[in-house]
This record gives structure tokens, C-alpha cells and sequence, in this order.
């Protein structure tokens, strides 16, 4: 079996596994946890906060507006959404759309590391604050730290971080958009970048459908 065989194989017993999670109270009041979507295979991944409404009915993330504009953001730097993996912070939405709580955040965040672990993106897109503190494990927010790659260990792989407003606060605040979309704009020259060998990774900041289908390829 290949290595990528294995970790598809993997990631799909992961799926199983968060579908019938009962970590946190969040998994008696779900209607469909939301693990994740797109290509097991993606050099590009991205990380939001939870699934709203519209991801708990489906079962798939970002399916409503703030889905659709980062479609948009996508198409725009010649990615398509079955190219990449999208996942969330948590894996269930919070009733109301609350923030997510610590003790949640730290009931999910061994899936969202065996995702990152098996699918050894060598970039992650975090939207917003949630994502990109769990993730740089810094408390500084995102209106500080937006658009400026950073070098991370994760999942025992050096990996480039690059922080990006979510793109429900963009809807929220219009003039967010154009940020936001200069902000995607370094993903493709940063997917080029050459990565570190694991033992030379340093933390520093570096220059400027069904969700099992789509596990395939």
C-alpha cells in the first residue's frame, strides 16, 4: 500500500471516527458534524472557525455566503475548491454561532492535527482569529498578523502558515474584501517556496457533495 493510499485510508477512518464524536457537549446538539472537505492530497489547506447553520444541515464547510466568496477568492488565484482542503477549528457548530469555547477547542483540536498530520499541506490558509491563534499558537489577532507568511512545525512537517481574515468579517465590513483578496494573492508564490528540511524548522515568520468523494485524488 502507498503512502498516500494510507493516509486516504486514514483520513477516511478520521471522518468515521468525528461523525460520531461525543467530546464536547456540541456533539448531542449537531445535526451533521462537519469534518471536512476536498482533495486528501492538497499542498494548499485552510482553517475556519466552525460550521454555521447552512455546514450543520449539509455536513460540508463553508457552504453558504462566506462559502461562496471564498470560492470566489479561489477561482481568482487559479484554484478551484476540489484542488484544496478546507476544514474547521471545530468540527461541530456552537448553537447560535457563538465563538468557540476553549474547552471545545481543545476537545477538537486532535482531529484538526491528525487532518493536517495526513493530508501534509505545505501551506495553511487560517481564517480569522480562532484558526490563526490555535494554529501560530500566539494570542496576537488578525489584524496584526494578516498577509505575512509564518513557518511552523505541524504534524512533525515544517508548514507556511499565511493568516487571512475570515471571510464572513469581510462580508460583515466590505472594505475587508479588497484586503483579503491581496492577501490570497501571495498564496501561489508561496506554494513555490521551498520548505525546510523537518529538523531545520524554525518557528519565524518567513518573507512575503459527499466529503468522502472528495477525499479521491
Amino acid at each position: 500500500m502507498s503512502d498516500a493510499t494510507a493516509r486516504r485510508e486514514r483520513l477516511v477512518e478520521a471522518y468515521r471516527a468525528v461523525s460520531a464524536c461525543e467530546r464536547c457537549p456540541l456533539g448531542a446538539t449537531r445535526t451533521k458534524a462537519v469534518f471536512g472537505a476536498g482533495n486528501a492530497d492538497a499542498e494548499l489547506m485552510f482553517v475556519g472557525e466552525a460550521p454555521g447553520a447552512e455546514e450543520d444541515r449539509r455536513g460540508l464547510p463553508f457552504v453558504g455566503r462566506a462559502g461562496q466568496l471564498l470560492t470566489r477568492l479561489l477561482e481568482e488565484i487559479g484554484f478551484s475548491r476540489d484542488e484544496v482542503f478546507i476544514a474547521n477549528v471545530l468540527k461541530c457548530r456552537p448553537p447560535g454561532n457563538r465563538d468557540p469555547r476553549p474547552e471545545e477547542i481543545d476537545a477538537c483540536r486532535p482531529w484538526l492535527e491528525q487532518q493536517v498530520e495526513l493530508i501534509q499541506p505545505r501551506v495553511i490558509g487560517t481564517l480569522g482569529n480562532f484558526a490563526t491563534k490555535l494554529l501560530t499558537r500566539n494570542p496576537t489577532g488578525i489584524s496584526r498578523v494578516h498577509g505575512t507568511p509564518q513557518l511552523h512545525e505541524l504534524g512533525g512537517r515544517p508548514v507556511f502558515l499565511l493568516p487571512l481574515y475570515h471571510p464572513a468579517a469581510a462580508l460583515r465590513s466590505p472594505n475587508l474584501v479588497e484586503e483579503l483578496r491581496a492577501d490570497f494573492a501571495k498564496l501561489p508564490a508561496l506554494l513555490r517556496e521551498p520548505l525546510p528540511e523537518p529538523e531545520q524548522a524554525a518557528e519565524e515568520s518567513v518573507p512575503e457533495a459527499d466529503q468522502l468523494d472528495l477525499f479521491a485524488g
